[in-house]
């Protein structure tokens, strides 16, 4: 069954949700773009999937397609490769009428859509997420970015899709660790917004209700990117967790954990953090370490507090004297905490 909803953001767009739109994709883009070419940006994991028939579905509507394959991971993540996408496109000679497709995760998603956002000032894209994480988070909202040396997603553009065709088919054929990672974005929107989601996620197992899983994160998700497309203000509230994970992501140069592992971690210890302070309901940290096992994913790291706190000086999240972190009240109910630099280390200093 599918099930679609509309972002008032940007231009507007769909995103659909349902099965089998990898070999249908071509009749849903064509619907949406006067394009002449089409290059598919995908990495090196999921091409063997899914490319071909992604290929053939565009072709078999008359668009001139191009592909272009970059190594996965995270640290493919660079200016370097997304000038490298963006001479691509220009040797393809993409017109402001032409279109990108990112067919991949998230790692893919931000990257096409920053050469999308920079190739001659912004031509349109559309996202095939093919990872939870992806489905559930980054395909949605239009934040594209890549890594600096500095920091995660130091260098980047708002720009959204015109269209987003998200196939709970592709989970299928992903490898566990990758549905787990995912599964910490499902998980993040429970705490920051409903109660009631957070709870059935403890009861049930998450792959038995995949399709109203991903629609509740992704409605979630439009809801706020709505009121607040640029990030001023409500649209921090998705960082939860992000400022302590983002800084655990760089102490390992963002290769030998994950996204999902480190923001989970970030989750506990801003939630423990809260509870130390009296400012988060009791008991609300071992809800979410307990929930994270239960999907795989780990709740603690080896690097020091201390090494932690130092790294997120350079997170986006900081203002002129301090970093605005996302905390709870309890599950379900979140709020944006200005903290300066000097109470940071306090608040997440263990007893």
């Amino acid at each position: 069954m599918m099930k679609k909803l509309r972002v008032n953001a940007g231009k507007g767009y769909d995103i659909i949700i349902g099965g089998g739109f990898i070999k249908s994709c071509g009749d849903y883009i064509a619907k949406i773009t006067n394009a002449k070419k089409i290059v598919i940006i995908t990495d090196s994991n999921v091409a063997p999937f899914y490319l071909a028939d992604v290929l053939k579905s565009i072709e078999s509507k008359g668009f001139e397609t191009y592909s272009y394959i970059f190594k996965a991971g995270e640290t493919s993540k660079t200016t370097a490769s997304v000038i490298n996408m963006v001479e691509f496109l220009a040797e393809k000679q993409l017109s402001r009428s032409d279109l990108v497709v990112a067919l991949g995760g998230g790692v893919c998603g931000d990257m096409a859509g920053f050469a999308a956002a920079v190739y001659l000032r912004g031509i349109d894209f559309v996202q095939i997420p093919t990872s939870l994480l992806a489905q559930v988070d980054s395909s949605v909202g239009g934040k594209t970015a890549v890594d600096l040396p500095q920091g995660k997603n130091l260098c980047g553009a708002f720009h959204q899709p015109v269209l987003v065709l998200i196939d709970t088919d592709v989970l299928k054929t992903l490898p566990k660790h990758y549905f787990s990672d995912g599964m910490e974005e499902v998980i993040k929107y429970g705490c920051i917004k409903s109660k009631a989601f957070f709870e059935r996620l403890e009861r049930e197992n998450a792959n038995d209700f995949l399709q109203e899983l991903i629609f509740e994160c992704v409605n979630i998700k439009r809801e706020v990117v709505e009121k607040d497309e640029k990030e001023a203000g409500e649209r921090a509230l998705l960082n939860f967790g992000h400022t302590a994970g983002h800084a655990i992501e760089k102490l390992y140069n963002f290769n030998g954990i994950s996204h999902g592992e480190a923001v989970g971690i970030g989750m506990v210890m801003i939630s423990a953090a809260g509870e130390k302070s009296g400012i988060t309901e009791k008991g609300t940290s071992k809800r979410i370490s307990d929930l994270l096992k239960k999907y795989g994913l780990k709740t603690s790291d080896s690097h020091s507090v201390e090494d932690i706190v130092a790294a997120m000086g350079s997170d986006k999240k900081r203002t002129g004297n301090g970093i605005n972190l996302v905390m709870l009240d309890s599950i379900g109910k979140s709020f944006i905490k200005p903290t300066p630099y000097s109470e940071i280390s306090d608040l997440f200093a263990q007893e």
